[in-house]
C-alpha cells in the first residue's frame, strides 16, 4: 500500500493490504493494535521495553494475530504506516526513520478519527496545561443532563480508539488532550475544541517550549464549530487566531468578568452566555450559578465555563448545564478536601504538579501553609512564589528538587518559615503534616499543591495524595 493509498483509509476501507507498525505496547498503543488487526491489517507492535506488563498484552495481541517484539524500537523493513503511542517524543529515532522513509506517521487521535464508524459521535476536545480532566468530566457530565449518549475518554483513562470502535456511538465524546497526544493528526474536523490555558510543561518531551506550543495549538486544527480559549490567557487567544479551522468556525472566549459578546463569562455570580443565542448583542442567557461548581474555586469556575461552552456549541440546553455541574463529580487529588484538624482545612490537590497549577490552587486560600516539592522538571519558581508571598503562612518541602522551591522562597519571601523534610520513605508524609500543622493557625488552610511531580518518592501524584489523606486522619486521631 503506497503513501497515497494510506492517506485515504477510513473505517469502511479495505485495510487488509496495510502492514502496520505500532510503536508501545501500553493502554493505548495495546488498543491500537488490536483495532487494526480487527479491520484486516497486518500489525508489527515494537516496544523498547520488556517488562512483565509488556510481555502479558504482547501474548494477548499475539494470539490475535500480530507480530510483536518487544525490547527493540527498530523500525520493521516492512512498515507501509507507523502509529505512535503518546508517550514517544516526536523526535524519536523509530519516527525521524519513518518520516525518512516517506512512511505516513499517525498518533492515536488519527487512527481513532478515521476509524469511526456511520453515525459516530462528534468530538469535543480539551487541552490545556491545566484542568484538562476537571472540564473533559464536567463537559461529559453536561452532555448526559442533556441525554446526550457520551464518556469522557482519550488521555483521561478509557482509549479514544477503544471509544470509536465500542460505543458510545451517536452522541458526543468529552475527549480530555494531552500535548504528546496532539502530534501527528492531518484529517480531524471535530464540533469544538478548547485549549484552557498555556504555561510552561513536558518541554524535555518537545525539546523546547516552542514545541510544546505548537503541539498543544494543534488542538483547534479543522474546527468546525467553535475554538473554545481562555480571555485570561493571551497565548490561547492567539492559538485560535492562527489555526487553520474550518470554514464558519467561530472563536468563543470564556472569562470571570463580564462577558463581551461571543464569550461566556460571570454576571452577579452567574455563569452566563453570550455566545450561543441569536440576541447576544443585547442580552445573555443564565447559565448556572457559580455556586452549582464544585469544588468552589476561581481556576474551577474557568472550567466549568469552558466546558459549558463546549456543551453549547454542541447543542446543550442552559438547564443540562446547570443540573450537569450539579451532578458532577470531581476527579480525585484536585482541591479536595481532606478534613479539618484543631480549625484547620487540609486540601488535597496532589494534581498541581507543575507551577501554573499550583499558582492557581494556591491563590483560592487567604491564609496557607504551602506543601511543596517533588521533581521539578527543570521549572523555576521565583515567578510562582512571589505571586503568592502574601498568602503564605508558611512552607514544608519535600521531594528530590525542593532546594529549588526553597532557594526561591529565600529570595522572594525571606520572613516565611520554611521546613524541609528530607526523608524520602512512606513515613515522609505524615513528618510533612505534621511539621504543617505546626505552622498553621486555626482558620488557615494546609494545602497539598506540589508544583512538582511525585515520581521521586511516589509511583504517581494520586498516591502522594493518598498519603497526604492518611496522614491528616493520623493527625485528627492523634489529636482527637
Amino acid at each position: 500500500m503506497t503513501p497515497e493509498q494510506v492517506g485515504t483509509l477510513h473505517r469502511a476501507s479495505d485495510w487488509t493490504g496495510l502492514r502496520a507498525t505500532v510503536v508501545g505496547i501500553g493502554v493505548a498503543g495495546f488498543a491500537a493494535a488490536d483495532a487494526l488487526l480487527s479491520v484486516g491489517a497486518a500489525v508489527t507492535v515494537i516496544d523498547a521495553a520488556d517488562g512483565d506488563g509488556q510481555r502479558e498484552r504482547a501474548q494477548i495481541l499475539a494470539l490475535l494475530g500480530a507480530d510483536v517484539r518487544l525490547g527493540t524500537d527498530a523500525l520493521p523493513a516492512a512498515t507501509q504506516l507507523l502509529v505512535v503511542s503518546p508517550g514517544l517524543p516526536p523526535a524519536a529515532p523509530v519516527i525521524r526513520a519513518a518520516q525518512q522513509a516517506g512512511i505516513p506517521v499517525w498518533g492515536e487521535l488519527e487512527l481513532a478519527w478515521r476509524l469511526r464508524p456511520d453515525g459516530a459521535s462528534e468530538w469535543l476536545l480539551v487541552t490545556g496545561t491545566n484542568g484538562k480532566t476537571t472540564t473533559t468530566l464536567m463537559l461529559a457530565s453536561m452532555l448526559a443532563a442533556a441525554g446526550v449518549a457520551t464518556d469522557a475518554v482519550g488521555n483521561i483513562g478509557r482509549s479514544l480508539v477503544d471509544a470509536v470502535m465500542h460505543g458510545p456511538h451517536g452522541g458526543a465524546l468529552a475527549i480530555e488532550v494531552g500535548a504528546p497526544q496532539l502530534p501527528f493528526v492531518t484529517s480531524l474536523t471535530p464540533c469544538a475544541a478548547a485549549c484552557l490555558n498555556f504555561a510552561p510543561d513536558h518541554v524535555d518531551h518537545f525539546g523546547g517550549l516552542a514545541g510544546y506550543r505548537a503541539a498543544k495549538a494543534r488542538v483547534y486544527e479543522g474546527t468546525r464549530v467553535a475554538a473554545v480559549y481562555n480571555v485570561a490567557d493571551a497565548e490561547t487567544e492567539r492559538m485560535v487566531e492562527q489555526a487553520d479551522v474550518s470554514a464558519g468556525c467561530r472563536a468563543i472566549g470564556f472569562t470571570l468578568g463580564v462577558p463581551a459578546p461571543s464569550m461566556l463569562g460571570v454576571v452577579d455570580d452567574l455563569l452566563v452566555d453570550r455566545a450561543f443565542l441569536p440576541e447576544r448583542r443585547d442580552s445573555a442567557q443564565e447559565l448556572a450559578s457559580v455556586h452549582d461548581v464544585t469544588p468552589f474555586a476561581p481556576h474551577n469556575v474557568q472550567n466549568a465555563l469552558a466546558a459549558a461552552a463546549l456543551a453549547r456549541a454542541y447543542g446543550v440546553p442552559p438547564a443540562a448545564v446547570r443540573d450537569g455541574l450539579r451532578a458532577f463529580q470531581p476527579a480525585g487529588h484536585r482541591i479536595a478536601d481532606a478534613g479539618e484538624v484543631a480549625g484547620v482545612r487540609y486540601v488535597d490537590d496532589s494534581k498541581a504538579t507543575n507551577g501554573h497549577a499550583a499558582l492557581s490552587s494556591l491563590r483560592a486560600y487567604e491564609n496557607v501553609v504551602w506543601i511543596a516539592g517533588g521533581l521539578g522538571k527543570g521549572q523555576q519558581f521565583d515567578e510562582l512564589v512571589s505571586a503568592v508571598r502574601p498568602r503564605l503562612r508558611g512552607v514544608v518541602l519535600l521531594g528530590a528538587d525542593r532546594a529549588d522551591v526553597a532557594h526561591a522562597l529565600s529570595r522572594h519571601a525571606p520572613e516565611v518559615p520554611v521546613i524541609e523534610v528530607s526523608r524520602t520513605d512512606t513515613g515522609a508524609m505524615q513528618e510533612v503534616v505534621t511539621a504543617a500543622a505546626g505552622l498553621a493557625r486555626s482558620g488557615d488552610t494546609v494545602l497539598l499543591a506540589p508544583a512538582c511531580a511525585s515520581w521521586d518518592m511516589f509511583t504517581d501524584y494520586a498516591a502522594r495524595g493518598d498519603a497526604f489523606v492518611a496522614a491528616v486522619h493520623a493527625l485528627r486521631a492523634e489529636r482527637a
